[in-house]
Formats: C-alpha cells, structure tokens, sequence
C-alpha cells in the first residue's frame, strides 16, 4: 500500500472532482470527469454500481430515473440499455473501464462503492477484477458507507486504502467512532461540516487521512484548507483551486 499515490505527500490538499466537475457538466459522465481533469482536479470521486449484464458502470442513484431520461433501476439494465440513454447533454453512462482508459494515467480516483440495496451482487470483486486488469492499483481508492463492503475489499486488495465515508444524520452505531476498529481503513471521508482542525490532527498522527466532501464556497474551501484536511471534494475543481491560489 506504500506506493499508492493517495499516500504520497502533498503540499496542498488534493483537488478531488465530485462526481467530475458536476457542478459544470452532468454527473459522473466522461465529459465530466474530462473537466474536472481540465478544471486542474488531482483526482476524482465517482459512484460504481454493476449492471445487469455484469458490467462495472457509473451512477450514484439506485434507479436510473434522475440522471438520464429512462427509469428502472441499474441493476436490472444490461450495459447495453444504458448505453441507449441520455445521461444529460448527449452523454452517456460510462464504465469503469471506460474511466480508466481515457483519465486514468493523470488523476486519482476515489471509487464509491455504492451496492447499498443489492449488497452481495458481486460489485467489490467486479471492481478488483478491473483495477487488475488495467494495473492500475497505484491510482486508486475505495470509498463507501458500507463497512462490509470496505471490509471485503481490504481482504481481496489489500493494497488498495479504503476511505469510510459518514454524515451527521447517520445512525450512532454506523460511525467511524464505532467502526474504525472494526473495519480497516486509511482514511475518514466525513461530511464537511463534521471536520474539526483538533480532529484532523490527531487523526493524521495516527496515519489515517482526512478527504471531506462537498465542498463547494469559497468559506468552506478555505475552513477546510485551515482545518488541514488531505483532499477536498467539491463540484468544481475549478472554484478549489481559485480559492487555494492555484
């Protein structure tokens, strides 16, 4: 895991594209993440779900219904019915191996893994299998609000750091105070307004990072930038680097 770039020392925090640049460009599409890479984002942050036909693909909702002009849920749609949608401005839903072909070799990514409703569906292994098979292991990360599904992935690839993502509005139990023993993780991915300076310290003397999300203000940028966090999500890479001096 040593040689994975998320480890690597920087000496600003990392401009992570929110599902791209989706503040300019349709969520998790490739003209999205192809501008995140242009907005000058080190890295990216993307939604991975399997599809019906066994496809590794990238959407953040259940269904289909709100990104792109059909309905169903992905699980229930071969690759080749998403490919006939319109996931906004004429593009269309990406695989992962598409990511990783076309922006793989200058960005990081943040993988979420979101199976939250068809858990056991063969989505970590699916993952691994494509992160192998494009060598790739050096760029990437796991993400999720499942620690079941963070800790299956630390067993197939434990290489690759995992990243636990948690929100005020969670259940106590779920919580990285309860589950950071529990589930093996490099980072904390907590919601931007659970961040502290005091925590993030003590947090990286331990060697575990900090990534919070969505950071999209000028005030927030820079609250996170003082509060020393490792990389900060936001919707426009863009507007993160302005506000950093970039």
């Amino acid at each position: 895991m040593k040689d994975n770039l998320w480890l690597a020392p920087h000496t600003h925090p990392l401009i992570l594209g929110h599902r791209g640049a989706c503040m300019h460009a349709p969520e998790n599409t490739m003209g999205s993440f192809h501008l995140a890479r242009e907005q000058g984002a080190d890295g990216i942050e993307f939604d991975t779900k399997r599809c019906a036909s066994g496809e590794v693909v990238i959407m953040h909702d259940y269904s289909v219904d709100r990104t792109t002009n059909g309905s169903g849920p992905v699980h229930t749609l071969t690759l080749a019915q998403l490919r006939a949608l319109d996931a906004g401005k004429g593009e269309r839903v990406p695989t992962l191996d598409e990511i990783f072909e076309e922006v793989g070799a200058d960005l990081l990514m943040n993988l979420e893994v979101t199976n939250y409703e068809t858990r056991n569906d063969g989505l970590e292994e699916a993952l691994v299998a494509c992160i192998r098979r494009h060598a790739i292991e050096k760029r990437v990360m796991f993400s999720s609000f499942n620690p079941f599904s963070l800790r299956k992935l630390a067993g197939l690839a434990p290489e690759i750091p995992g990243g636990i993502l948690y929100h005020p509005r969670m259940p106590v139990y779920l919580r990285k105070v309860w589950l950071a023993p529990f589930v093996p993780h490099t980072f904390l991915h907590p919601e931007k307004s659970m961040v502290t300076a005091r925590e993030t310290a003590a947090l990286k003397k331990r060697g575990i990072g900090v990534n919070t999300w969505t950071v999209n203000t000028p005030e927030d940028i820079r609250a996170m930038v003082a509060a020393g966090v490792n990389g900060i999500m936001g919707d426009s890479p863009r507007t993160i680097r302005e506000v950093m001096g970039g």
